[in-house]
This record gives structure tokens, sequence and C-alpha cells, in this order.
């Protein structure tokens, strides 16, 4: 059953991604697995902690930064000690005119995995990039939430798995639960 947290965030990625031309494209993800249901021309997996984008880009054997024509940040940025550096990283590791899809939380439980460090609304994720190097005009960032989501993160059982019955998904602009941005290096 899918999170009520992600459901917004996840259909609005998938058409961001799509529009890519994924087949088309050299893949990476800093993150879990999410991208694994594209269909992607090649696709590489560093998992974060084991694979700490803080610490510099993922090199080549030739010791240059490995290239990539998409990078994929899921749900992991706020676990990052330093997300500003490793924005900065992942830019450095990105094609010319290629893209970092990234998604973070704002509103939910401290979730330590192994550590939980930050927040970020559609304006400070935007401004995140910004600061890293990309340009503001190839920022494409947004949010969802609403005070039923963010009740149902106070529950008990978290997180809440979504009840297409009694969640609504219409966005409140004042109760952001997660944001998510498309940046486009230049």
């Amino acid at each position: 059953m899918p999170s009520l947290n992600r459901i917004v965030m996840q259909r609005s990625s998938r058409k961001m991604i799509k529009s890519l031309e994924p087949e088309l494209l050299d893949v990476a993800e800093v993150s879990g697995k999410w991208g694994e249901g594209f269909k992607f021309k090649s696709y590489s997996q560093f998992r974060f902690p084991k694979y700490d984008i803080c610490a510099g880009p993922y090199m080549s054997d030739e010791g240059k930064p490995r290239k990539f024509d998409l990078i994929i940040a899921n749900q992991v940025w706020e676990h990052l000690d330093r997300p500003y550096a490793a924005t900065k990283n992942v830019r450095k590791m990105l094609k010319k005119g290629a893209h970092f899809w990234v998604a973070v939380p704002f509103f939910i439980p401290f979730h330590a995995a192994p550590m939980d460090n930050s927040r970020w609304s559609a304006r400070g994720l935007k401004n995140l990039l910004i600061e890293a190097g990309f340009e503001e005009d190839a920022i494409i960032a947004k949010q969802w939430g609403n005070r039923n989501a963010a009740l149902r993160n106070m529950e008990e059982v978290w997180p809440p798995v979504y009840d297409e019955e009694t969640d609504s998904l219409e966005n409140d602009r004042e109760m952001p639960i997660c944001a998510w941005a498309l940046a486009q290096k230049t």
C-alpha cells in the first residue's frame, strides 16, 4: 500500500521523468530503488550511506567524476550531513543539459536512517539548488500537503497508508508534507 505522503509527489515526478525520454538516459540513483520503475538506457545505484555523496562525486576508473543524464535522489537529502556539498557533487556528475531530480519531506516525523537533519519546502529546495549552481529558470520545484495528511503523520503507525476513501489529495500550500524538484544543468 502506498504512503499517503508520497502519492501526489510520485505521480507528478513520474510525469517529469517520462518527459525526459527515460529510455535514452544514463541514470544514477543516490537513494533507494525508486528509479527501478523506469526503463532507462542504463541505471546505476549508489545507495546512501554506503556511498556518501557529501564526500565527493562518484568517480570513474580514470579518476574523473562519472557523468549521467539524470541523477535521482528520493527521500535521502534530509539524511545527509552536508546537503549543499552533496548537491554540488551531483551537479559535477551531470552532463551539460542533464537533470537532477530530488524529493524530500517537509512535515513528517523525525526518522533517523542513520540520521535526520533537514527539511525543505518547494521554495527552500529551489534555493538549495540555486546555491549549488543550478540556474533559477532551469528548476521546477513543487510541494504537496494538507492538514489531514499532517494529522495522519502524527499517528502511532507511520508512515500513514493512503486510504482512497478518506484521504484527500487536495493541496494546501500552507501545509506542505513533501517537496520535489527537477533541475537542469545548463
